[in-house]
């Protein structure tokens, strides 16, 4: 998801306006889209009124539950009290990727074997700041016919921040795949939003891959940053500001105080405030879902290589060696991917080029579909996945 965006500036440079502004799944500055004028290639939906190393598999895979995830003998009277994060949180298990990295993924599995056994297990992938609890309002709907698994990527959520770490596309797209082979090893629909989705079509596109049978896209990132969408005018415009943000984020000092200015609840909430449609979604424990990560060892580091790193493969030269079948979900009023800007307007021509893409247009949705109205999310999605 894109959400830890309000990147605070230097008082004495007079920045604040823009860096708030910065950084949220794509990294797209906050330009509301225009409507479209004609109709898009694409199904529109009328909602109602609310919704480092050399990289290759490890022969020293571990998966391990962890110890802190709750007692196995609660009984169904207390988990009937927890908040489905919580429920979430307590299915947390850890795997060992490389064997030198801890990654934290969960798995739910609540349909009939039969069912499991028709139906191809999801992978849910997060955006930039997020982690698997951002997948709070879809894990129960999808598990009553899937086996349903989330990752937290490398320097997010509870995963390894390894320190110093240079953080990229690539990066997280083999991370994918390795869990692909060792942990789930059958054929999966990858789910993903913003920089997750990026990752995902990244994964699939690798020509060795076997184990990818679809792929869902909610609002996909052009890059890891904004600096990818050069054809942009409204990042042409703010092009020398990146690259001011870029030398400012590079001085430990400041980014620090940027970063410590950017984790506040009150900045977080007008944030996430600003790229939701539906503001009811935008609750106190949306809020903690990207706060508390970012409290974490590490987490600094990889704020600031994920912003000034590399943007990583461009979705425009990926999507043509792509014939999985691919489903778009795509919020019409997402201010950091705008249907009306260069990424918007690339996968909304798909549809009339591809005959293995879908797309729909959710209408009053910004950049997190999923979790900003997820009832028009599952009215898509479900058919979809059941069609596969």
């Amino acid at each position: 998801m894109a959400v830890i965006s309000a990147v605070h500036s230097v008082s004495s440079l007079h920045l604040q306006s823009h860096l708030q502004r910065l950084n949220n799944g794509e990294f797209f500055f906050s330009t509301r889209p225009r409507k479209v004028k004609g109709p898009l290639p694409c199904h529109h939906h009328h909602h109602p009124i609310y919704s480092s190393n050399a990289f290759g598999c490890s022969d020293r895979t571990s998966i391990i539950i962890n110890s802190t995830s709750g007692s196995s003998t609660a009984t169904s009277a207390a988990e009937g009290s927890l908040s489905e994060v919580q429920k979430i949180k307590q299915r947390f298990r850890t795997w060992q990727w490389k064997g030198q990295y801890s990654i934290n993924y969960f798995v739910s599995s609540d349909s009939p074997q039969q069912l499991q056994a028709n139906h191809p297990p999801l992978l849910l992938v997060h955006g930039f700041g997020a982690s698997i609890p951002h997948w709070r309002r879809n894990i129960k709907i999808l598990a009553q016919n899937y086996t349903v698994y989330a990752i937290d990527l490398l320097g997010f959520g509870a995963s390894d921040k390894p320190p110093g770490f240079q953080y990229t596309m690539e990066t997280w797209a083999q991370l994918i795949l390795d869990f692909l082979n060792e942990v789930i090893q059958k054929p999966t629909v990858l789910i993903g939003n913003s920089v997750g989705s990026l990752a995902c079509l990244i994964a699939a596109s690798d020509s060795n891959q076997t184990l990818v049978r679809g792929i869902v896209l909610l609002n996909c990132a052009g890059g890891m940053n904004n600096k990818a969408i050069v054809d942009d005018w409204r990042i042409k415009l703010l092009l020398p500001l990146l690259w001011l943000i870029d030398f400012l984020l590079k001085q430990k000092g400041i980014a620090s105080a940027i970063f410590e200015r950017v984790k506040q609840r009150e900045n977080l909430r007008n944030v996430l405030s600003s790229v939701y449609g539906n503001k009811e979604s935008v609750d106190e424990e949306l809020v903690e879902i990207i706060r508390e990560p970012a409290d974490a060892p590490g987490a600094l580091d990889a704020f600031v290589s994920i912003v000034t790193g590399p943007p990583g493969p461009n979705p425009v030269v990926l999507m043509p060696n792509i014939s999985l079948p691919v489903l778009l979900l795509w919020g019409d009023e997402d201010p950091f991917t705008p249907i009306d800007g260069p990424v918007g307007k690339f996968f909304s021509s798909l549809p009339s080029q591809q005959e293995n893409v879908k797309l729909f247009l959710l209408e009053g949705v910004g950049h997190c579909p999923h979790d900003d109205r997820p009832d028009l999310v599952h009215e898509k999605l479900l058919p979809w996945l059941a069609s596969l």
